[in-house]
Order: structure tokens, then C-alpha cells, then sequence
């Protein structure tokens, strides 16, 4: 058991390692050769740096990080504080370091927000999958997620970070910089929520069908769980069962397939699921995102 969860551990920090390289990159190639903001911290770093350059981004993050990572303790504990701390430091070394090696050129402005967003997008995805943050407005959004559920991480880093942008183009007075930073952080939110929770999207079905028991034991034959439920046609008044079910996406079309098939006058609604929870898809984790 100490063996599996040591692996466990070194595992995460791996990709915790690979997704701070990410970052650096893609921060020192796409957003600061180009006059962009990722907002949070370094955003705030880069503004600091502008009117009094003491201090490189990356090693300005760390120091404006303390007070925030004092307040994670008290909420998330050591373990996550530890994590964090690692990440924090990690990622911000190596913005400094990628750009002492080597000075990335500016690029099609376009090309820029398009592919930093992106990239930012996955590693700091990956980063909130392994329960971890480079902090600033990331650790803010973690602070914030755990009082209000309803909020995806994404959006919650959204609102933070379009107020750091928006101070930006104010002190840098470039209102095409901070368009293009406000188009990067949309693209990275998505990235970031898709990366996030991903893995837990889903299809969900409602079903009306006067086949409806061929249509229920299809699906059990295809181990989806369903749910028969009493309906009532709201015009004819008349009793009408109707499914309803979770169903994985790639079997979305071939179960749509199958019932307009068998009822070419089923009435069927399929909608999108942000996160599925239970047997078949993923667990709750008290702790988690």
C-alpha cells in the first residue's frame, strides 16, 4: 500500500513538473515577446516590473505569492500548501530561466493569444487535476470554488484575471495588447475547464417512446443505466413513461441510431452534461473540483 501510494505521489509530481514547463513556455514564447498578460500574479509581476524592474516575473510571483499561500494553509492544509509551494516555485524559476536561455521573438499577435491560450490552458488544467497551483489568481479560485460549487474553476479564474488585464492595458496603454490577453484567457478557461473536467462529460436522454421497453432493455444490454419515470402528456393528459439515462458520447449517435429505428416517432431530447457522477462515470471527491 506505501509502495503504491509513494508511486502515486511521484507520478503526480512528474506531470506537476512537466505542466510547470509548459507554463514557462508558454508564457516566455507566446505572451511576453508579444505584450500580453496571463493575468494572476505574473500579470500583477509584469506590471511591478514595468515601473520598477528590481526583481525578474518569475521571482516577483514568488514573493507576492506569500501571503496567499498563508492563507491556503489554513484552508486546504500542509499537504496541498507543500504542492503548491513546489509548483509555485517551480514554474516561476523557469520563466525566468527559459527566458535567460533563450529570447523568443514576437509573433503574429493572432497566432500568439491562439496557441498561448491553449497551451496555458493544458498545463494549468493539468496543474488543478493533480490538486495543485501556481497560485495567485489559481490558489484565489480554489479559495473561492470551495465556498461557491456552482462556479467551474475556469470561470472563477476568468473574472480574477480580466480584472488583472484590464489594469494592464491601463498602465501599458494598449488597448489591441489587452483585446488580445482577454481573447488568450478565454481560450485558456475553456482549454483549462475541458482539461479539468473533460473526462467526466457526458450525453443525458430523455426518451418517450411507445417502444420504450425494447428501447430500456437495449440500453441495459449496453450497460447504461436508466431510469424509467411516469410522465403525463400535458395537452392529451394521457400516461406516458419516460427514459431517462447518462450516456457516454461515444455511443451517443449509435443509440440515437437504434430508437429512431425501432420508433421512427420517438420524441427524444439529448443534451450535454458537464460532469456525471456514479457508477459507470466519475466519483464525488469532497475535496476535489
Amino acid at each position: 500500500m506505501k509502495n503504491k501510494k509513494l508511486r502515486e505521489q511521484v507520478k503526480s509530481y512528474i506531470i506537476v513538473t512537466l505542466a510547470c514547463v509548459l507554463y514557462a513556455l508558454s508564457f516566455d514564447w507566446f505572451y511576453a515577446p508579444n505584450g500580453f498578460t496571463v493575468g494572476g500574479f505574473t500579470g500583477i509581476s509584469q506590471i511591478i516590473n514595468f515601473f520598477a524592474p528590481i526583481l525578474p516575473v518569475g521571482t516577483m510571483v514568488i514573493v507576492l505569492n506569500v501571503p496567499l499561500f498563508i492563507v491556503g494553509l489554513k484552508k486546504f492544509g500542509f499537504a496541498f500548501l507543500c504542492k503548491s509551494i513546489y509548483t509555485m516555485t517551480l514554474s516561476s524559476i523557469l520563466i525566468d530561466v527559459v527566458a535567460a536561455i533563450h529570447e523568443f521573438a514576437p509573433m503574429d499577435p493572432l497566432l500568439a493569444c491562439l496557441y498561448g491560450g491553449v497551451t496555458l490552458g493544458i498545463a494549468s488544467g493539468l496543474l488543478f487535476r493533480e490538486e495543485t497551483t501556481t497560485g495567485g489568481s489559481e490558489l484565489g479560485a480554489w479559495i473561492v470554488r470551495s465556498h461557491v460549487e456552482r462556479l467551474s474553476i475556469g470561470n472563477i479564474c476568468l473574472g480574477i484575471d480580466l480584472t488583472i488585464i484590464l489594469i494592464y492595458a491601463a498602465v501599458f496603454r494598449s488597448l489591441n495588447n489587452a483585446l488580445y490577453g482577454a481573447l488568450a484567457l478565454y481560450i485558456t478557461t475553456k482549454v483549462l475547464d475541458l482539461v479539468v473536467y473533460g473526462q467526466n462529460t457526458a450525453k443525458v436522454a430523455y426518451i418517450i417512446s411507445d417502444k420504450y421497453e425494447e428501447i430500456m432493455q437495449e440500453m441495459l444490454r449496453r450497460d447504461m443505466g436508466v431510469t424509467l419515470l411516469n410522465g403525463k402528456g400535458g395537452y392529451t393528459g394521457a400516461e406516458r413513461p419516460l427514459l431517462f439515462c447518462a450516456i457516454r458520447k461515444k455511443e451517443a449517435v449509435s443509440i440515437k441510431r437504434y430508437i429512431k429505428e425501432l420508433d421512427p416517432d420517438a420524441f427524444f431530447i439529448v443534451c450535454d452534461a458537464s460532469e456525471v457522477l456514479g457508477e459507470g462515470f466519475g466519483e464525488y471527491d469532497p475535496q476535489g473540483l
